[in-house]
């Protein structure tokens, strides 16, 4: 990746400054416009079967799309941990663990065929 995660924070951070909407960045906003913007990633998926989705970047058009509603998903998922002083990467590394123990490894199956134990 070209920049970390706190750069570009500080690159929002000093954006959101420089225009003077600092004010409208509170959490019930920040989450309300993540939730906005991850709808608008689901919109251009909602009626694709599974393989045509697999393959949405390869159409350049959509591609674009995909990669700017990615940008403001994350963006907003950033002002969000800023406004809240949530370390995203730590949130993120401790969510991990905890799943790791709750959902314990098993061996790999192929999809057509039922692990053991299984009928």
């Amino acid at each position: 990746m070209s920049e970390d995660l706190h750069a570009l924070q500080r690159r929002l951070a000093e954006f959101a400054a420089a225009r003077d909407w600092q004010q409208y960045h509170t959490p019930k906003n920040l989450a309300a416009a993540l939730s906005v913007e991850a709808a608008e990633l689901v919109e251009i998926f909602q009626w694709l079967t599974p393989e045509e989705s697999a393959k949405v970047m390869a159409n350049p058009a959509k591609a674009d799309r995909v990669e700017d509603e990615v940008a403001d998903v994350l963006a907003y998922l950033l002002q969000f941990c800023e406004a809240l002083g949530i370390d995203a990467l730590a949130a993120l590394a401790a969510k991990i663990e905890r799943n790791e123990s709750r959902f314990p490894a098993v061996r790999s199956a192929r999809p057509d065929r039922p692990r053991e134990g299984e009928v």
